[in-house]
């Protein structure tokens, strides 16, 4: 009987709380597991990113939203790992989970949003941009709040609920059945303050565009669509899970609405915020560094460079100040080209050493003729041939 009840895809070691995450005919656990995890992982990465671009992170105005960005990856992927509670059966834990977890993770995230729009707002205004200790501290405070407002309702909630006899039996039985069956609408009316704080995010992002300087308008445009998908996001579960569901599967597709709920969030935090911050600090590291060796480039490569970059009454000042300061006693090496001026050889007449001995004559000399011997017959009588000079 064991065996015939369990789906495909589960092993029969595998209790029935976790069919969900195996069960190859409940196709929406199957999918939801795999997207979330892939949102683990990628929340993961680039959290180790940003941590290992910090020590290259130059710019004051981008270096103090480091610490609220690293807290909001860390809530970005705890929703990610909520949403197996979602798709694991109901017991204590997983409903204790899902009704604290829920509401207190979002609140971080948003805490977290709407304090890298105050951050904005200021550098917007002007150049300085806040603290980032106090912005954690900002950041913490609106968080805190989400804490004791769902710390309340859990005490509220099962401590002073009478017992069920007909449903539990026991303690145990008693307080899993207060966590786990909760009205939906009390579920959604208990995060009206982490609503609160997404509609904060949207005011205080489209106030950014007023600001004066513009180029923090971008990270303002960023985190308006971030908070406005969110709403989006929020209101099609908020409806199906108080109203949709109830037409079309009843109370089956909950656990699917707030997992999709989850893992779509999770999604847009990552896709509009996350990379894209993540992306501009990878890119003001590296403007500063290209920046110093554009310059390096440009100022001092060569001599063409300094010609280029200077007037012709600026080279001579400098090198009639290189001169003024040259000591003319000391011999400097002559190089064997020094002679060499460009010019063709029938404009400039540079005799060579052969030339020189041909057509060159002694100053003693220069006043004689040149007297070439010849030889000459002597008179037929003499028998024999002298030779004479004339």
């Amino acid at each position: 009987m064991a065996s015939n009840s369990t789906p495909d895809g589960c092993g029969t070691s595998v209790t029935s709380l976790y069919y969900n995450l195996c069960d190859l005919g409940t196709v929406w656990g199957v999918v939801v597991e795999a997207v979330a995890a892939a949102g683990v992982v990628v929340s993961i990465v680039l959290f180790t990113s940003l941590l290992a671009s910090l020590p290259f992170i130059k710019d004051a105005g981008r270096r103090s939203s480091v610490a609220l960005h690293a807290v909001f990856l860390v809530g970005t992927a705890g929703l990610f790992f909520l949403t197996f509670a979602f798709i694991i059966g109901k017991d204590f834990s997983t409903c204790a989970s899902r009704r604290f977890l829920f509401g207190v993770l979002f609140a971080g995230c948003f805490s977290c949003l709407l304090m890298q729009s105050v951050r904005l707002n200021v550098l917007a205004r002007r150049s300085q941009a806040p603290p980032a200790w106090a912005l954690c501290l900002g950041a913490l405070a609106l968080w805190l709040v989400e804490v004791i407002i769902n710390t309340e309702w859990l005490v509220i909630t099962v401590a002073h609920r009478p017992p069920d006899p007909l449903n539990a039996t026991t303690d145990a039985g008693r307080a899993t059945a207060a966590l786990c069956n909760i009205a939906n609408q009390d579920f959604a009316m208990a995060l009206i303050y982490v609503m609160t704080l997404m509609l904060a995010v949207l005011v205080a992002s489209l106030a950014i565009m007023a600001g004066k300087k513009s180029e923090w308008r971008t990270d303002g445009a960023w985190i308006f669509l971030t908070g406005l998908l969110s709403v989006a996001v929020w209101v099609a579960w908020i409806v199906m899970l108080v109203w949709g569901n109830r037409r079309t599967g009843g109370p089956s597709w909950d656990d699917p609405t707030l997992a999709v709920a989850l893992v779509s969030n999770g999604w847009t935090f990552i896709l509009l915020h996350a990379i894209p911050e993540l992306c501009r600090l990878a890119s003001g590291a590296g403007g500063q560094q290209d920046q110093g060796q554009d310059l390096y480039l440009d100022r001092g490569v060569g001599y063409e460079t300094i010609l280029k970059e200077q007037s012709p009454h600026n080279v001579f000042m400098e090198n009639k100040a290189f001169c003024m300061d040259e000591n003319p006693q000391v011999s400097k090496p002559v190089s064997p080209y020094s002679g060499y001026s460009g010019q063709p050889r029938s404009s400039v007449y540079q005799p060579t050493e052969l030339a020189l001995i041909t057509t060159a004559t002694r100053p003693e000399e220069s006043s004689y003729d040149m007297i070439i011997p010849r030889a000459s017959t002597g008179s037929a009588h003499s028998g024999r041939s002298q030779p004479s000079t004339h």
